[in-house]
C-alpha cells in the first residue's frame, strides 16, 4: 500500500512543481502601480479673447498594472482621475467660471479608464504608445485616442503626453466672464506629466 500511495505522489509532486514554474512568473510579472500626487503634474491651456490660461490640478488619483514580462511592457489596466475643483488658475474669478461650465456642483471628478492600447513602439530608453479609452467629463463620456510617453524603471512608471480637446465635443459652454465680455476659447489642451509607484 505504501508502495502505491509513493508512486502515485510523484506524478503530483512533479505537476505541483511544472503549475508553479509555468503560473509563478506570470504573476511576478503583473505588477500594480498607484499615481502618486505629489510628482505628478497636469495642466490644462487654452485661449480667450483677454488672454492665454494655463490651469493646474492639484488633486489626482489612479491606478495602473504592466506586465513587464516580455520584450515590451504591457499596460492591462489603466485608470486616472482628476477632482474638478482642484483645477487652479491663481484667480478666484476663472476658477468659478470654469467650475460653473464644468457643473462640478454635480459632476466632481474627470476620468479617464483605458480600453486598449493601440500601439506600442520603443522610444530611446521607453516606448511610444496609443492610448484608447473613455474620457469623462461633466458626465459625457467620449471615447479618446492619446499619445503618451512611457518610462519604466525600477519600481516607478512615468506616464506623459498631450491631448487636444474642445469643450463643445462634451456638451460644454466654454467659460465667459464680466457679463460675457471675456469669452474663452471652445480649444483646450490637456498636458500630463504623471509618475506611478508600487
Amino acid at each position: 500500500m505504501d508502495r502505491h500511495f509513493k508512486k502515485r505522489s510523484i506524478p503530483i509532486r512533479v505537476t505541483l512543481l511544472w503549475l508553479m514554474m509555468g503560473v509563478l512568473p506570470l504573476s511576478l510579472a503583473a505588477q500594480s502601480y498607484k499615481l502618486d500626487n505629489a510628482q505628478s503634474k497636469l495642466t490644462v491651456t487654452g485661449t480667450s479673447s483677454l488672454h492665454d490660461w494655463e490651469e493646474v490640478a492639484e488633486q489626482q488619483s489612479g491606478s495602473l498594472a504592466m506586465d513587464q514580462g516580455g520584450e515590451s511592457p504591457s499596460i492591462t489596466s489603466l485608470s486616472f482621475a482628476v477632482e474638478a475643483e482642484s483645477l487652479k488658475s491663481g484667480k478666484t474669478g476663472m476658477d468659478k467660471n470654469t467650475y460653473k461650465a464644468l457643473n462640478t456642483d454635480k459632476y466632481k471628478q474627470i476620468t479617464f479608464k483605458l480600453d486598449q492600447v493601440k500601439s506600442m513602439a520603443a522610444k530611446g530608453p521607453g516606448h511610444k504608445l496609443v492610448a484608447v479609452g473613455q474620457l469623462t467629463i461633466s458626465g459625457k463620456t467620449n471615447k479618446v485616442e492619446i499619445d503618451m510617453e512611457l518610462l519604466a524603471s525600477g519600481d516607478k512608471v512615468v506616464l506623459k503626453g498631450s491631448k487636444a480637446l474642445k469643450f463643445t465635443d462634451f456638451g460644454l459652454e466654454p467659460p465667459k466672464a464680466l457679463m460675457g465680455t471675456i469669452k474663452t476659447g471652445d480649444d483646450i489642451v490637456v498636458h500630463f506629466d504623471t509618475v506611478w509607484k508600487k
